[in-house]
């Protein structure tokens, strides 16, 4: 009889769990994926969206189609309850039980961290793809009425490659419409170049060349205690006016992990090295929806990125100790998420940075970085080349 996977998800680790499993286990395994959204989001290509250099279209595409042509099942459904005890997942269009289940939910802005953030707030936000589209009405009516700019991460935020990004595009938009305002980017991170990653060797002064060069004011180890209209308050007391503001929020996991009793307070799940929960070994966690431990205190909390490369690294080390398991055998597989390469390249409008690490936190043998208008260039191919290979499910080339 064929083992029941399901997995609930379907964006980067989602999507590569699912199809590798079904790849690799063929009628030996029913897959089905369960996911809120029943498209694949392309989240790198957010910064994009708010400058007009990118559309909805351009960075989305329905996973029914692709799900099916690889004889997977597709569920547009929300997960509501898992019962670890049962197997089951109860969604918003019934039961389903399970053999395996992989919990790929991604995650939610947690805009509560500070006021005045989130949809209807002071502040846009390009984190969710509504976010970006709502960002780029706001920057339409700020290029015919423009002032001071913020660009900033909370306190906890851990996608700090968005937020550089942003910064960096903006004031290459700033200058191709002969704009000149003061732009101020605001981060807890300790010092330039962090990321979340504890930061690579050169990058404190390569990003802080960065900022001179762009002319942007950076303000770092900071803590944001509130987004008022037209001003950022900082822990500090100091006052950022704004006429254009964006900001990166933390992130939280989804409310299904939570109801079910499965996550920490922020709704992640602490997983073994294999991916399995700590718990029920027919329970495996990847990606964003993952429990990670930030390795360093700073004044401000700090995240861990876990988005993108890692989140496709876990996923195929949790298929391949499903598949060991469908076919009798005990997981095998391991992988850190300190151990998993740093692989990133940050956009800078016509420039950028490419960065390249052995491991993704610290201690690490090797690291480097590689600035110059390559990376813009190179960047833009990736993203073309992973929609393509993720549109025709070929999740098994790099």
């Amino acid at each position: 009889m064929a083992a029941h996977v399901l997995v609930l998800g379907g964006n980067f680790a989602g999507l590569t769990a699912a199809l590798t499993l079904k790849r690799e286990l063929g009628d030996s395994a029913q897959v089905t994926v369960v996911s809120k959204s029943d498209r694949f989001e392309f989240n790198p290509s957010f910064i994009w969206i708010p400058f007009g250099k990118r559309t909805v279209r351009d960075v989305a595409f329905p996973v029914a189609r692709t799900f099916a042509a690889h004889g997977v099942n597709f569920v547009h459904a929300e997960a509501t309850l898992i019962d670890p005890a049962a197997r089951q997942v109860e969604t918003t269009k019934g039961s389903h039980r399970y053999d395996y289940l992989v919990i790929a939910t991604g995650y939610q802005n947690d805009f509560g961290v500070v006021p005045g953030l989130g949809p209807g707030g002071n502040a846009y936000s390009i984190t969710s793809l509504p976010g970006a589209v709502e960002a780029a009405r706001g920057w339409a009516s700020f290029i015919n009425d423009p002032g001071p700019v913020v660009v900033a991460a909370t306190q906890g935020a851990g996608c700090f490659g968005a937020a550089y990004e942003f910064v960096f595009n903006l004031t290459y938009q700033l200058r191709r419409h002969r704009i000149a305002v003061p732009v101020s980017y605001v981060s807890p991170e300790p010092f330039a170049g962090h990321f979340g990653v504890g930061g690579m060797p050169g990058g404190k002064q390569m990003l802080g060349m960065f900022f001179r060069r762009q002319r942007i004011d950076p303000i770092f180890g900071a803590s944001i205690t509130e987004v008022a209209p037209g001003e950022m308050v900082l822990g500090d007391g100091r006052r950022l006016p704004f006429r254009y503001a964006m900001v990166v929020p933390p992130f939280v996991g989804a409310d299904v992990v939570r109801n079910s009793g499965l996550g920490n307070a922020k709704g992640f799940v602490d997983v073994l090295d294999t991916y399995q929960t700590l718990e029920y070994p027919d329970i495996y966690a990847v990606g964003v929806a993952t429990a990670v431990d930030a390795p360093w205190v700073a004044a401000n909390a700090v995240g861990v990125p876990k988005t993108g490369f890692p989140a496709e690294t876990m996923a195929r080390v949790a298929t391949a100790n499903i598949a060991s398991q469908v076919r009798g055998q005990a997981p095998v597989r391991e992988e850190n998420f300190a151990d998993i390469p740093a692989v990133c390249i940050m956009d800078a409008g016509n420039n950028g940075v490419m960065m390249f690490g052995d491991k993704m936190l610290p201690p690490r043998k090797r690291a480097v970085l590689i600035p110059g208008p390559q990376s813009h260039a190179a960047k833009i191919a990736f993203e073309k080349y992973f929609l393509w290979k993720s549109r025709h499910g070929y999740v098994g080339l790099p």
